[in-house]
């Protein structure tokens, strides 16, 4: 077992920076001997070589491993998102987490999202000492593979460090069939237009049955969301189903544009995953 508490000290003259990436096969045979640590049934914490824990692990039911800190002078801390994906709130340290929460909340492949629930472990291939890492998102896709992800705000947040954790966590994951990344933001028009829809997310947004009919039928061909909204009824009634629609995927707009009352709205594209696959992968993972 790869020792987390006692590494070695230092001392000896310091092995000159490596460069970046690592060579495919020592990332490789680094991640080969990765182990998890992760929270057992009584709450303490166990380690376990990762390529067993990848899939005998309910990562769904994980707690944090580790805490998000709260930075003295940051205007922002940690949070909530109340996720539509589980039905709960998923842990956040920053906005740009947040964002990213956002994204895969919307994305029909993924059936469940968490914060932080493993750290992985494996000995440095430069220098032979122990490394960590606490990816800060996992998601679970409806085909039950994984993603392990990070959130950085700039693409080269967290320097070297973070760098060469990346390459040996995405080998990992590889190993067992999942994926790891470090997230690209959305454009700000993106954000800006996924953030007011997350705003109808929630089911209670969803419509009755007569008024779904009704929205899905306006907007059968694109059509300027004000006009369509207003062919169903009341448009203080018809826009949060219409919201609501577009979050879902069951309608469709351009989000690299600003939203407005003549954005175009049509039908939603065919998603790779259908909902009812989606529903079948929830309740999986909420067993």
């Amino acid at each position: 077992m790869i020792d987390t508490h006692h590494p070695p000290g230092p001392g000896g003259p310091a092995l000159p920076p490596q460069p970046l990436p690592w060579p495919p096969a020592e990332a490789e045979r680094a991640a080969a001997s990765a182990e998890a640590v992760f929270a057992g049934p009584d709450g303490q914490l166990v380690q376990r070589r990762w390529d067993q824990a990848a899939g005998a692990v309910r990562w769904e039911d994980q707690p944090a491993v580790a805490r998000f800190p709260v930075v003295p002078g940051r205007s922002w801390g940690p949070g909530w998102w109340w996720s539509a994906t589980t039905g709960g709130h998923v842990m956040h340290g920053s906005v740009a987490m947040r964002t990213q929460l956002m994204v895969l909340d919307r994305d029909p492949a993924v059936v469940w999202l968490a914060a932080r629930p493993v750290r992985l472990v494996w000995r440095d291939p430069g220098d032979g000492r122990p490394r960590s890492w606490v990816p800060q998102l996992f998601a679970r896709y409806a085909d039950g593979t994984g993603l392990l992800a990070d959130c950085p705000a700039v693409p080269d947040a967290g320097g070297i460090r973070a760098l060469r954790a990346a390459q040996i966590v995405a080998a990992a994951c590889t190993a067992v069939g999942w994926s790891y990344r470090r997230l690209a933001l959305p454009g700000p028009v993106v954000t800006a237009n996924l953030r007011w829809l997350a705003g109808y997310r929630h089911p209670r947004n969803a419509g009755t049955p007569g008024l779904v009919a009704a929205v899905t039928a306006a907007f059968a061909e694109p059509a300027p969301l004000e006009e369509g909204a207003a062919a169903c009824g009341d448009p203080v009634a018809v826009l949060p189903v219409v919201f609501h629609a577009l979050w879902t995927g069951r309608l469709d707009t351009a989000l690299d544009r600003p939203l407005h009352h003549r954005s175009l709205v049509g039908p939603g594209k065919p998603a790779q995953t259908s909902e009812h696959d989606r529903n079948q992968g929830r309740e999986r993972s909420a067993r």
